[in-house]
């Protein structure tokens, strides 16, 4: 068989794959350039070469609108109305996701001694970055478009290691340091000045596929520290404001405000005079 022939038939096995769908979501490409066409709107670091100028901002905003066209062109038929209604009301909302995007760069800023300045946050930080886009996709899971918000925060999982989903609900001035393996889920409630470090995970007590309607993610008041790689799980668990959560602890029931819970290790150092043989 030569390679025409085996191409056409591996071409021809292919095709006949039809449970698999085809053309249906929008393309990764699409989902970064719009996610930094509308990061570059206020903070023109993020602007890709094809963007338009920063500089012209009324273009900026026809070029986002055209690009939401095509991508909800492709989810027409999951959307609850017509999209020019929903990418109306995004619009309108943009300056408010602006806003609140700055005051998470200024929490992180004023949270990290290495930050040397603001615009050093919005460009090198990926807590800042997973943040962002996070605010992005929770605009359009509040408007109830399908997947698109997932593929948007999907975006900032892969480039940073910071996986929020974007139906958490999550206050003003939130701070993630360092950020890698950080997990949000779903149904996690976190108020305002809260900070999370690396490897913190805010998780389910069961991922039983039955429990989905109901709040499987705790509750993290405001003004929380959660230092790295605490897991806090299940969603009766409240987080008192005010609390400080220690590296490594592992949490399933509520902690009142103003409280302080860590892990205690015991660590033993042996002198290398020490013998071996204890008898």
């Amino acid at each position: 068989m030569n390679h025409y022939d085996r191409f056409a038939e591996l071409a021809k096995r292919l095709d006949s794959l039809k449970d698999v769908p085809h053309g249906t979501l929008p393309s990764r490409h699409q989902i970064r350039h719009f996610a930094h066409s509308t990061l570059a709107l206020r903070f023109p670091q993020y602007r890709d070469r094809e963007s338009v100028a920063a500089s012209s901002l009324p273009l900026g905003l026809a070029d986002l609108e055209i690009q939401l066209a095509e991508i909800f062109t492709a989810l027409a038929p999951q959307l609850p109305r017509p999209f020019p209604a929903i990418m109306d009301e995004f619009m309108d909302t943009l300056p408010e996701i602006f806003s609140r995007m700055l005051k998470d760069a200024e929490a992180i800023y004023a949270g990290d001694p290495a930050a040397k300045s603001l615009e050093e946050v919005i460009v090198a930080y990926p807590g800042f970055y997973g943040i962002a886009i996070y605010r992005l996709a929770h605009k359009f899971y509040h408007l109830s478009v399908p997947v698109f918000p997932r593929l948007l925060t999907e975006l900032a999982h892969q480039l940073t290691g910071i996986d929020i989903h974007p139906g958490a609900q999550i206050g003003d001035s939130f701070c993630i340091d360092h950020g890698t393996g950080v997990v949000v889920g779903e149904t996690t409630v976190i108020g305002n000045q809260v900070k999370l470090y690396q490897g913190v995970t805010l998780g389910a007590l069961s991922v039983d596929k039955n429990l989905a309607s109901r709040k499987r993610h705790p509750t993290i008041e405001d003004r929380v520290v959660v230092y790295a790689h605490a897991t806090i799980l299940g969603g009766d668990t409240v987080i008192g404001h005010d609390s400080i959560v220690g590296g490594n602890v592992w949490l399933t029931t509520s902690v009142p405000p103003d409280s302080t819970v860590y892990h205690k290790s015991e660590i033993r150092m042996r002198s290398v005079h020490e013998s071996d043989d204890h008898s």
